[in-house]
């Protein structure tokens, strides 16, 4: 049904009372809280039509980014009792995005030591950048990029960027971005509407809010029985007959990276665990069938056993030696979550369960093929298939010499696999539960609460990383729960100019907050962000060739309904 005013507010947007730095303290070491004075834009689509009020601490003057919004054009409607639907636009009028073009800053990856490029710098190099740029008879204007309210990153100036002109067209920019190249310098040629500084003027969104105590289906992570395959949000809800389906978490797109599908974070679809985490970071837990659904971060541990002897497995349906977003010990060059970079492990331990069904992967060290009853089968080369049924270990390094020395024909090595969040309660996984993972953290207890640089997502040290993913808007989709205990799954569409810029971290969370969300999370985004309804697209995904096929999807599925 189609209405011309705004839906109902799906919840009071409380703000919670709980201490989120002392609960969770221990995992925001060294971080540095974000000063009071910053002021939040509060987006309220859910409201009597009209600008939201930025929610601005008294004293405080607004922020750049805070700019009133207004809503038209919403629809609602009821896809199944229990399950709502609202499709919208929001839209600034005052808003006047252009097309730039922005100087690149060299930088050195403070990881890996590579050279590369970073969208800001020093106030140091923007005047000697601006000295150049007027040399060569271009006029440039220097800005000053302040860090978003983030939970675990400092406040202040982040750092200064460079631009020169203001064009109607991309292509009207490059002719000045020819001219900044033949000055020696790197541009860039971008729209000011991805900006967090500048309001954007269109972002079409997708709201599904399903209401656990009057739907009668289930709410699953799915992998649709391959954890090796990729393929689009829209067919597998096609194939499960859902009546909602979002993407979900990362995943492997690069052979480079490892088997293609696989998915990069903690992953569980009908309570059998197919993904470890990438270090602590968050996830929706669907138990109960999604009757039950939560958010929080989570980690894995997981042994293989032989006797009395253990070794610690670090990866479950992945390469060996290869941890996509990093955050396994004795990863290299880092331990920690990082996002999009392919660590490396010389000593590696990896399960394959039967839902692994591509070609295991070869290459030196071995692997122990088990039995349904966790018997080894044989131990030798790397390679083959996983049997029906079964599973198999493969190893690199150390884990491969105690493979060699404990995987004995018909004695059992048993694998204990452990979830926990960060309070350390244990998750355990049912038949009817599944675990979905990205990051970060996008809302708790009713506050603010995204923890980029913990999760990995981008590095205060380091501006060349992640900055555009974080600070720019881009593709989202979201999922949050309520007060109500509701699932509120959520798309923004980007990367389309004065079509739909998409959502920063910050605005994502704010959004999520201004329906009404006590806990949220971002999933997948970029070119991956699609919702299904009924089995077919209805928003507007990003790539070129249209909706991309991704790993895992969150499928809402009516009773009844089989697989």
């Amino acid at each position: 049904m189609r209405t011309e005013h705004a839906p109902r507010p799906l919840g009071t947007d409380m703000v919670g009372t709980a201490d989120r730095a002392a609960r969770r303290g221990a995992r925001r070491r060294g971080a540095i809280a974000v000063a009071a004075t910053i002021a939040l834009t509060v987006i309220n689509p859910w409201a009597v039509p009209g600008p939201a009020q930025a929610a601005t601490p008294a004293a405080a003057k607004p922020a750049p980014t805070a700019a009133a919004k207004s809503v038209t054009d919403w629809t609602t409607r009821t896809v199944a009792p229990g399950i709502e639907l609202r499709t919208g636009v929001i839209k600034d009028p005052d808003a006047k995005p252009s097309w730039t073009v922005t100087i690149q800053a060299p930088a050195v990856n403070r990881l890996t030591g590579a050279p590369t490029s970073a969208p800001l710098s020093t106030r140091a190099w923007a005047d000697d950048t601006a000295r150049r740029l007027r040399d060569a008879g271009l006029e440039p204007r220097l800005e000053q990029v302040r860090w978003p309210a983030y939970a675990d990153t400092p406040s202040g100036t982040m750092g200064w960027r460079v631009r020169v002109g203001s064009y109607a067209t991309a292509e009207g920019a490059q002719s000045t971005s020819q001219k900044v190249s033949a000055s020696g310098l790197r541009p860039a040629v971008e729209w000011t509407g991805y900006d967090v500084q500048q309001p954007a003027d269109r972002e079409s969104v997708h709201v599904a809010v399903i209401d656990p105590a009057a739907f009668t289906g289930t709410v699953e992570s799915t992998h649709n029985g391959d954890v090796a395959d990729r393929e689009t949000t829209s067919s597998v809800a096609a194939k499960v007959g859902s009546l909602i389906g979002v993407n979900g978490g990362f995943f492997i797109t690069s052979d480079a990276d490892g088997v293609q599908g696989t998915m990069a974070g903690i992953g569980a679809y009908d309570g059998e665990l197919q993904s470890m985490a990438a270090g602590s970071r968050a996830a929706l837990i669907l138990d109960d069938g999604g009757r039950r659904p939560r958010i929080a971060d989570l980690t894995t541990t997981v042994t293989a056993r032989a006797g009395s002897a253990g070794y610690a497995v670090e990866g479950i349906n992945r390469v060996p030696g290869k941890v996509r977003n990093c955050g396994r010990p004795g990863a290299t060059p880092t331990e920690l979550p990082r996002q999009d970079l392919t660590c490396a492990k010389t000593d590696d331990l990896v399960k394959f369960t039967s839902s692994f069904r591509a070609d295991l992967p070869t290459g030196p060290g071995v692997q122990a093929v088990l039995d349904a009853d966790h018997r080894v089968v044989s131990v030798g080369a790397r390679g083959g298939k996983v049997p029906s049924g079964g599973s198999v270990l493969q190893g690199i390094g150390g884990a491969a010499d105690w493979l060699t020395a404990h995987g004995r024909a018909g004695e059992p090595i048993s694998v204990e696999e452990v979830i926990r969040d960060t309070a350390g309660r244990q998750v355990e996984l049912g038949p009817d539960d599944s675990v979905v993972s990205a990051a970060p953290t996008l809302v708790e207890d009713g506050r603010n609460a995204v923890d980029a640089a913990t999760e990995g997502m981008l590095d205060p040290q380091d501006l060349s990383f992640g900055y555009a993913w974080s600070n720019g808007r881009q593709p989202r989709t979201m999922a949050g729960i309520d007060k109500q205990g509701r699932l509120i799954l959520a798309t923004v569409d980007g990367r389309q100019p004065g079509v739909s810029e998409g959502f920063t971290l910050v605005e994502g969370a704010d959004f999520m907050r201004s329906l009404g969300a006590e806990q949220a999370l971002n999933l997948d985004g970029g070119g991956s962000s699609a919702m299904a309804v009924n089995g077919g697209l209805v928003n507007a995904p990003s790539d070129v060739a249209g909706e991309r096929a991704v790993g895992d999807t969150v499928q809402v599925v009516p009773a009844g309904a089989g697989r």
